[in-house]
């Protein structure tokens, strides 16, 4: 279902996790503050000291934990910011307070906020259970993408020449990755897999459905299976 989005600005996130997918746990908080043309009004990247010093043994086994060294040069130069997850959980709802913002927006918004969730009631012991406050809206932009882009003949073209496919080989790949490989028209793109690295790029992806869908989608967790190989679906 698409709608009206209320707010000027909306905040886009991206979080890097260890643990299993199910109970994941957040060591990197990339974000901005966007409007619908993407322009960007503050931004920031928070290593979560919490997770990514005093529990290291998960963040080396996480699928990207061979990114630790990178992280620790990125604190050095302060292009990012080691906080304390609750640190930075106030940190990102002063920014939204101080731009009227109730509105996310992640790529796979129900990873992210599970995630986010799932590491506050690790860390506090259940004494705290939701990141954000109770009436916060969630926009998912991967929702979006596989209504709006990956429904155009030219993406299907881009993706079965690239062979992006899914694993089971019945979908076209939908992720931000692939997604932005195509905008980009660079078949080579590669994420870099970091929080506010990859918040720039969903930003972009997000301005791109706004403009062919003229409002946002929630959540839907399976609206990969809209991107099936050779059949193009209507939004909904």
């Amino acid at each position: 279902m698409i709608w009206e989005l209320t707010d000027r600005f909306i905040l886009v996130l991206d979080v890097e996790t260890a643990n299993s997918l199910d109970n994941a746990l957040v060591y990197d908080i990339g974000w901005r503050i966007i409007d619908i043309y993407g322009k960007c009004y503050a931004q920031g990247s928070f290593v979560i000291r919490d997770i990514f010093v005093f529990e290291r043994a998960l963040v080396k086994e996480a699928f990207y934990g061979s990114k630790i060294p990178e992280y620790i040069t990125d604190i050095k130069n302060g292009s990012r910011e080691m906080v304390d997850f609750m640190t930075a959980r106030r940190k990102i709802l002063n920014i939204m307070k101080q731009f009227n913002c109730h509105t996310v927006a992640a790529y796979n918004a129900n990873f992210d906020r599970n995630a986010l969730n799932t590491t506050i009631r690790f860390l506090t012991k259940s004494k705290y259970r939701y990141f954000f406050p109770y009436g916060t809206d969630f926009i998912c932009i991967w929702n979006m993408a596989c209504n709006s882009i990956c429904q155009s003949g030219e993406y299907r073209t881009f993706a079965e020449t690239n062979r992006h496919y899914s694993n089971h080989g019945k979908n076209y790949r939908a992720t931000a990755e692939t997604v932005y490989a195509f905008l980009t028209d660079n078949a080579n793109f590669t994420e870099e897999h970091k929080g506010l690295d990859d918040v720039k790029i969903e930003c972009e992806i997000f301005v791109k459905c706004f403009e062919e869908m003229g409002g946002v989608m929630g959540i839907k967790r399976n609206c990969w299976q809209r991107v099936r190989r050779g059949a193009l679906v209507a939004p909904r």
